[in-house]
């Protein structure tokens, strides 16, 4: 199992396959996949900015029946919890992604290098 940033998510749904390093994609076919319930809430703030074309509801549940992701469920005290120890970011969406997954002691793929600076199960396989 492994956690997705927002990022590979919109690529994901938009197909933009070639803005993930093959390692990535070949991950990303082995495991199974899942986000954070804060991916989703993020994608809803690029949607209503007009970053993206689709609400985030539209994007995840198109993802889940096509690749199989899933929301984790983990309660969300324990994962605020984590996110308090997220001290080297104001941003509170990477807080709660990477709290997410810390929670679960699992990786998260990610391209944002202070996130992989931070975490040291965040991976983007060139």
């Amino acid at each position: 199992m492994i956690y997705l940033d927002t990022h590979v998510v919109v690529w994901l749904y938009a197909g933009d396959l070639e803005l993930l390093p093959q390692g990535v994609r070949d991950l990303l076919e082995r495991e199974e996949l899942v986000i954070s319930p804060m991916v989703e809430l993020e994608l809803q703030y690029l949607y209503e900015s007009g970053r993206t074309t689709q609400p985030a509801r539209v994007v995840v549940d198109a993802l889940e029946e096509e690749i199989g992701l899933s929301r984790c469920g983990l309660p969300f005290g324990q994962v605020i919890a984590k996110a308090l120890e997220q001290d080297w970011t104001r941003d509170p969406f990477d807080r709660v992604i990477v709290a997410q997954a810390r929670a679960r002691r699992l990786p998260l793929v990610t391209r944002d290098q202070t996130i992989r600076d931070h975490y040291r199960e965040a991976i983007w396989i060139e």
